[in-house]
């Protein structure tokens, strides 16, 4: 796993902890459901963090009988926990809180505390959105926001950029109504932003959850990654036709191909043999993340010759 995904992680869980012992130190002593709610995101925010870091180590683990392409599907496991804990836990919360301020309204006491923390949780926020943002850019590329997001394969890239921006949107949300309460001296708006921060919370998580779910259930490569296999052995002088080329990410940097040929006539088996061995390595060298091949022999009537994989699990 990248060890700039692992900085930028450990920076948001430092920063949320912060953000989030100040958060409720404030609504404590102003009555704020709007500070009670950002103060449960980013607790919830703080403890996702650490169950990404715990899948990253889960995902660490070598292949053994019982998991032998290895355990790099736990980071898309606790990615999407990830997603359901913000749905759950921060966005229920906090509708439910803001809910029962509006049915229950009182002034928001000491606004000027809530005012200090937000400035400080803006600020901790910012440093490790800037972090994140700098880490999903060089990950991205030349992608855009949107694509890189939809084609990327290692979902701690854009996460905590997705939770450190719903909390900053959020930030922005308690301070408008905290002046807006203040100004008006109406105590409704208090409530209302908590909801509003609950649905930023539910939107970001039903996203997220949209994203890592096909990585969990056995994502294929990217289309570029898939069409340089097919180009790599559709090249190779003993084959006559490339049939089926099957790709699936069993972890953000372990792909697993199978290769579907047709061979030339005239080959014999040790032709084959030495053409498959040939192809594994190309393929390893050409292809970012290729970690396991499989190549299977067919006639041209589709009648398997029998798997001739053996020479390409070496490595």
């Amino acid at each position: 796993m990248a060890s700039g995904s692992k900085t930028v992680i450990y920076a948001a869980l430092a920063g949320n902890l912060l953000i989030a012992i100040t958060k409720f130190i404030a609504a404590a002593f102003t009555g704020s459901a709007a500070m009670m709610a950002e103060g449960i995101h980013s607790t919830v925010d703080t403890g996702n963090q650490g169950l990404l870091l715990y899948g990253m180590k889960r995902a660490e683990r070598p292949p053994d009988e019982k998991f032998p392409f290895g355990y790099g599907k736990e980071i898309y496991f606790w990615s999407f926990m990830v997603a359901v804990l913000i749905f759950a836990v921060g966005s229920g919360i906090s509708i439910y809180e803001g809910v029962n301020r509006l049915l229950h309204p009182h002034p928001v006491e000491s606004p000027i505390i809530n005012y200090v923390v937000l400035g400080l949780a803006m600020i901790f926020e910012g440093v490790a959105w800037t972090i994140a943002a700098k880490e999903f850019n060089r990950v991205r590329g030349k992608w855009g926001v949107f694509e890189a997001v939809r084609r990327g394969k290692d979902p701690s890239s854009f996460l905590v950029l997705f939770e450190d921006s719903a909390a900053m949107l959020g930030l922005v949300v308690a301070f408008a109504a905290l002046l807006a309460g203040q100004l008006t001296g109406l105590a409704f708006f208090d409530g209302l932003a908590s909801i509003c921060i609950g649905l930023i919370l539910a939107f970001t998580a039903i996203w997220l959850a949209i994203e890592t779910k096909g990585l969990l259930l056995g994502e294929a490569a990217n289309r570029d990654v898939v069409r340089d296999i097919r180009e790599i052995v559709g090249r190779d002088k003993s084959v006559a036709q490339v049939n089926e080329v099957l790709t699936m990410h069993v972890g953000p940097e372990f792909i697993l191909a199978n290769i579907s040929v047709r061979f030339k006539q005239g080959l014999s088996g040790e032709d084959v043999q030495k053409s498959i061995e040939r192809m594994d390595g190309e393929i390893k060298a050409g292809c970012e993340h290729v970690e396991r091949v499989f190549i299977e022999a067919e006639r041209q009537a589709s009648t398997s010759l029998g798997s001739a994989d053996a020479g390409s699990n070496a490595g």
